[in-house]
């Protein structure tokens, strides 16, 4: 259960810092995450902080419940 939605949350992560054009590691940098923990994020290994989620949605320029948020089935 909790495991999907680490997925959805890396996947958005995933899909944002992708239509920035940034990198991992450029966005590892932005955010001060580690680009091997980033990794884990997207690839949904990793139950992040709200402080984690925090700093990746300042880095990426998006509100905080978009990443939470659950993709809809067309995206």
């Amino acid at each position: 259960m909790h495991d999907g939605l680490l997925i959805s949350v890396g996947e958005r992560i995933r899909l944002f810092r992708k239509r920035k054009q940034l990198s991992q590691i450029a966005l590892s940098k932005r955010s001060g995450i580690d680009r091997t923990y980033l990794s884990d994020i997207e690839n949904g290994k990793r139950n992040i902080s709200l402080l984690t989620l925090n700093n990746l949605a300042l880095a990426l320029d998006v509100p905080i419940e978009v990443l939470v948020s659950r993709p809809p089935a067309t995206l």
